[in-house]
């Protein structure tokens, strides 16, 4: 089933996002991770966005 949507994603409207994944620091000092899918032009404004 993997391959069907890996597949489907390469082809068609699915090149246009990227799945981004930012490690945040939160204020006990651990860091955890965000993970979202996010459009191709708009990856950089993700990564900047405070949290």
């Amino acid at each position: 089933m993997a391959k069907k949507v890996v597949a489907t994603l390469k082809s068609g409207k699915g090149k246009e996002f990227s799945r981004v994944i930012k490690m945040v620091k939160s204020e006990t000092g651990s860091y955890s991770f965000r993970e979202a899918v996010v459009h191709n032009d708009h990856i950089k404004d993700f990564l900047k966005q405070k949290e």
